[in-house]
């Protein structure tokens, strides 16, 4: 009998704390293959540190965390796929937008990388996924934020990760570019089976593909599915403070949160009664 795959990601019991400060603690996540968790909350909330903790990049204070079936570690895992928040690289910046999908591909390896043919077919491959084949050859200075990602993306991608860690991906695009990165990240998930847990302040655009969603703030923490989280009830609960959800011009907005700023008032399009409890 074939044993069953081993789950993206699984966070245990797990606290951290940075500078004395405990940013959240009793933290368990299942993430399924092929799902899809939005992490909301303000800043300072931990979202990042969370990504840098399942990249073995931050030691927990307690509790465990494995990624596809492994404890996490320095050292890394190539099966772990990572999408920075999108920083536009200056304009001088030589190399091409191929060469920063090659980096995917062969930037593990030690010394001067030596061209091999099924690398370069393993680069044109991803560039043809990301829909870059047009700009591919450019500078990457001088693309568009937009075109950037789609690189960033194919660059993730290069080893065909079963785990996919997202921080703030769709900062500074406009509302199209948005909708093209989220549309590869779910075709991607969609197709290969991998878990997204991908960090944003806005989760409108993504809204419509999210299966669950990890909202921190406080040291505190709630999760379920957008239905469940996204409530005046369960926010008002995670804050100790009263919060008010409300749909304005098809946007969820929400007000009163003592420690968000106006970046983190926008997070979706459905209400219903919460049915999770809060952490």
């Amino acid at each position: 009998m074939t044993p069953a795959p081993a789950l993206p990601l699984r966070i245990m019991a797990a606290a951290l704390s940075r500078s004395g400060h405990e940013l959240w603690r009793g933290l368990d996540l299942e993430l399924q293959p092929g799902e899809l968790v939005a992490v909301l909350g303000p800043s300072g909330a931990g979202k990042t540190t969370l990504l840098r903790a399942v990249l073995g990049l931050e030691r927990l204070s307690a509790g465990t965390i494995e990624a596809l079936g492994e404890p996490v570690h320095r050292a890394g895992n190539r099966r772990i796929g990572y999408i920075p928040q999108q920083r536009p690289l200056p304009r001088h910046t030589a190399m091409r937008g191929r060469d920063l999908v090659r980096l995917g591909v062969d930037g593990h390896r030690f010394g001067f990388p030596v061209p091999r043919r099924g690398d370069r077919d393993r680069v044109q491959t991803l560039i043809d996924a990301v829909g870059a084949a047009a700009f591919a050859d450019r500078p990457v200075g001088l693309l568009s934020g937009g075109e950037q990602q789609r690189l960033r993306v194919g660059q993730a991608l290069a080893d065909e990760p079963g785990l996919l860690l997202c921080d703030e991906p769709l900062t500074s695009l406009d509302l199209a570019n948005q909708r093209d990165v989220i549309d590869l990240i779910d075709r991607y998930r969609t197709a290969s089976g991998a878990g997204v847990l991908l960090v944003t302040h806005d989760i409108n655009p993504v809204l419509e593909k999210v299966d669950r969603i990890l909202y921190l703030t406080g040291g505190r923490f709630t999760l379920g599915s957008p239905d469940e989280v996204l409530t005046s009830e369960t926010l008002t609960a995670l804050y100790g403070t009263p919060v008010h959800v409300a749909r304005v011009g098809g946007r969820l907005v929400v007000v009163g949160a003592p420690d968000s700023d106006a970046d983190h008032h926008h997070h979706g399009d459905a209400v219903a009664a919460p049915a999770g409890g809060v952490a």
